[in-house]
């Protein structure tokens, strides 16, 4: 992957849902690039701003700029809450980025769905394949861990406001430190600010807490049933499958079973990185660029 300077900045975009709802988008990258575009969809309770350093340098790659677009779903970042929390499922979420991606007029890109967002682009499969160049899916498949998903569960409808930001990144460390081992303060800070923000004299979560009912159904004794359904349904598309050596979500059997379906898989292990992957080291950014470069030769 060859690199410019950087010649494009990330900016704010907004557009409307389905049912009257402001969505934010960051958009970077040039809108008529020969390349395909790449929609990046975010995790349960995550921004666009998880994707700001693989889409900075994907728009800047010298040898191929592409257009990136980064989605805050209703609730998250900068786009409305909804005043109803039945509407924070899957199925209504894949409405917000058809919206935003009608409203740029992509009609077809490159998916990059890290865990909740990689559902959303299994089930874009099904729903709108046309939308589909290829996928490409962030420690997430058709089978997930309890381990994980109680993990989530536990600390999703928090709604404490910390007092100051060293008490929100001990936090931070406490509830993922032993899936991310090696990163610096600096490193846990970025991850702070990424989470919270200053408003009406507080630290507030970058997402509405009553995300948290979309947990509700999450019982170890009923585990989710697996949604090969839905991951076959991306058969016709090039993927790629990221996994986090210390994924406590996406097991190593899970890993395998997917690649069984899948021979063509291409698989990216992040070693001492759980769930999900940052995507912001120059080994991983630079196997998902070259994926990108493939999917424009199959579209």
């Amino acid at each position: 992957m060859s690199h410019a300077l950087s010649r494009y900045s990330l900016s704010s975009v907004y557009c409307q849902s389905s049912d009257g709802l402001k969505l934010h988008a960051s958009v970077i990258g040039p809108a008529d690039a020969a390349a395909l575009p790449v929609l990046c969809l975010p995790g349960l309770t995550r921004t666009t701003e998880d994707f700001d350093i693989l889409a900075t340098a994907l728009a800047n790659d010298a040898s191929a700029p592409r257009r990136v677009v980064a989605i805050d779903y209703r609730g998250r970042g900068l786009s409305d809450h909804d005043s109803d929390p039945a509407k924070y499922a899957v199925p209504i979420e894949a409405g917000d980025v058809q919206a935003i991606a009608a409203s740029l007029g992509i009609p077809k890109a490159i998916l990059l769905g890290t865990s909740r967002g990689g559902i959303i682009a299994m089930l874009l499969a099904m729903t709108k394949p046309d939308l589909l160049a290829g996928v490409v899916l962030n420690d997430v498949g058709p089978a997930l861990e309890m381990t994980g998903l109680l993990r989530i569960k536990g600390y999703i409808g928090d709604r404490t406001f910390p007092p100051n930001w060293d008490v929100v990144t001990r936090r931070l460390k406490a509830l993922f430190g032993r899936n991310f081992p090696n990163l610096t303060d600096e490193e846990w800070m970025a991850w702070a600010r990424r989470a919270f923000r200053e408003a009406d004299g507080k630290l507030q979560r970058t997402y509405d807490p009553k995300l948290s009912g979309a947990f509700d159904g999450i019982d170890r004794a009923k585990p989710p049933p697996p949604a090969w359904k839905l991951f076959d349904a991306m058969k016709n598309v090039p993927l790629m499958l990221i996994h986090g050596g210390l994924s406590d979500l996406l097991s190593e059997q899970g890993v395998k079973d997917m690649q069984a379906r899948r021979p063509d898989l291409d698989v990216v292990e992040v070693p001492d990185q759980g769930h999900a992957p940052l995507l912001a080291d120059a080994p991983t950014i630079g196997r998902i660029a070259a994926f990108c470069v493939r999917c424009d030769g199959k579209a």
